[in-house]
C-alpha cells in the first residue's frame, strides 16, 4: 500500500544538520555565545513561566517596540519570528514558486537553499572571491527568473564580510522587483569602520529586508527568536503567511530583557574580539591556515578533506566538537566557534598537539 506522497521537490531536500555535541565535551560547532545570556534575560524567563496558560501576543508588539527603541526604527516595519530561519521560510512561502530563482554566494548559509527547494525554486550559486561574496558575480547571474538575492553579511561559514559600499552597489544593480535579503546574524560582532548591517538601506528601499537574530550575541539560541526590518509591503506579506502565535511569550520576554542589557552585550563583544585574535594567532603559529573572520567563529583550511577529517577525529578524542564543512562545499575545512577562555585554551593545545604529532 502506498501512503500519501510529499511534493516532488521535498524529497530532493537534504535536511539541515545543526552542530553536533558530545557528553562532557566542548561544543564549539554552532557559533553560540560562550558567555551564555544576560542574567536579566534568564530572570525574565522565570517570571513569565508563571503565566504559561495564556497565549502570547500574536503581534509581538512589546518586543517590536523594544527593538524599534533600541535601533531607532519603525516598529510597524518589524516582524518577529522563531529565529531568523523562520523568516526566511516565510519569505519563500510569500514570494517564491516553482521556476523562480534565488541567488546566493557560493558558500552561503545552508538554510537559503532549503527555503528555495521547499517551494520548487532554483538556487543559483555565485562564485566567491577569496571566500568573500562577489558583487559582480552575483549581478552576472541575475535573470528574468530571479526573485531573491540572499546575502549573509558577515557570511557563515566563511566569516568574511562585504563593506557597505559594496552592498549598496549590489542593491543598485538589482531590478526593483528582486528582493535583497541582508542576513545580519553576526552583525553585532563586526568591528570594521566600512561595515553596516543594512538597516538604513532596509529603511529606505522598497526591495531590501534586513534580518537579525537573538541566537548569537544575545545567547538565546534555545528560545528561537529573530526579527526582520524592511518595507511595509514586505512585512505585510510575511505577516499574512506566518502563524498567529509564531513567537512564544518566554522568548519575547527574554528578548526584551536582552535588548536592554548593554553591559552583557558589551562583554560578549569584548570577549569575542580578544579570543578571536588569540585563537587565530595561536593556530597560525602552529602551522594552520585560518581564514580572516569578523564573526564569532573561524574557518580553518587543511588542504585536503582527509586531513580535515583527521583533525576532526583528533579533536573529538579530546572532547572537542567543531563543525565539518563538506555540506558547504568546503570539505577541506572545519569551522571553529570561539569559546570561553578555558575552552579556547584546550582547543589551542589540541591543535598544537596534532601539529606536533605530524
Amino acid at each position: 500500500m502506498t501512503g500519501p506522497q510529499p511534493l516532488p521537490q521535498i524529497l530532493d531536500i537534504t535536511p539541515y544538520k545543526g552542530g553536533e555535541s558530545l557528553k562532557k565535551a566542548h561544543k564549539l560547532s554552532s557559533n553560540e555565545n560562550p558567555l551564555g545570556c544576560a542574567p536579566s534575560a534568564s530572570e525574565a524567563l522565570v517570571q513569565v513561566s508563571q503565566a504559561l496558560a495564556t497565549y502570547p501576543d500574536g503581534s509581538a508588539k512589546a518586543l517590536r517596540t523594544a527593538i524599534a527603541a533600541k535601533y531607532g526604527i519603525d516598529a510597524d516595519r518589524i516582524v518577529c519570528g522563531a529565529g531568523s530561519d523562520e523568516i526566511f521560510q516565510l519569505l519563500g512561502r510569500a514570494y517564491l514558486q516553482p521556476g523562480d530563482e534565488i541567488i546566493q554566494s557560493q558558500h552561503a548559509f545552508l538554510v537559503y537553499r532549503l527555503v528555495a527547494q521547499a517551494v520548487g525554486a532554483t538556487v543559483i550559486d555565485a562564485p566567491e572571491s577569496n571566500l568573500t561574496a562577489d558583487v559582480d558575480a552575483i549581478l552576472d547571474r541575475v535573470t528574468p527568473k530571479t526573485k531573491m538575492v540572499f546575502l549573509a553579511n558577515p557570511n557563515n561559514p566563511t566569516g568574511s564580510y562585504l563593506p557597505f559600499d559594496e552592498v549598496k552597489r549590489l542593491h543598485a544593480g538589482l531590478r526593483e522587483n528582486i528582493l535583497l535579503i541582508l542576513d545580519g546574524a553576526y552583525a553585532e560582532y563586526v568591528r570594521k569602520n566600512d561595515y553596516a548591517a543594512g538597516m538604513e538601506l532596509a529603511g529606505e528601499a522598497a526591495n531590501v529586508l534586513m534580518t537579525r537574530t537573538f541566537s548569537k550575541i544575545h545567547g538565546l539560541a534555545a528560545l528561537r527568536l529573530g526579527w526582520a526590518y524592511g518595507p511595509a509591503s514586505v512585512i505585510d506579506a510575511i505577516n499574512r503567511v506566518r502563524g498567529p502565535f509564531n513567537v512564544s511569550a518566554p522568548a519575547m520576554a527574554a528578548g526584551i530583557a536582552a535588548l536592554e542589557d548593554d553591559r552583557f552585550m558589551g562583554q560578549s563583544i569584548e570577549h569575542n574580539e580578544t579570543e578571536l585574535a588569540r585563537v587565530k594567532t595561536a593556530l597560525e603559529a602552529a602551522g594552520f591556515e585560518v581564514v580572516p573572520s569578523v564573526a564569532n567563529f573561524v574557518l580553518i583550511r587543511f588542504g585536503s578533506a582527509d586531513r580535515a577529517k583527521a583533525v576532526d577525529a583528533f579533536l573529538r578524542e579530546r572532547g572537542i566538537v567543531i563543525r565539518e564543512m563538506a555540506a558547504y562545499g568546503l570539505p577541506d575545512c572545519l569551522r571553529l566557534s570561539i569559546g570561553t577562555t578555558e575552552q579556547d585554551d584546550d582547543v589551542i593545545a589540541a591543535f598544537e598537539a596534532f601539529a606536533e604529532a605530524g
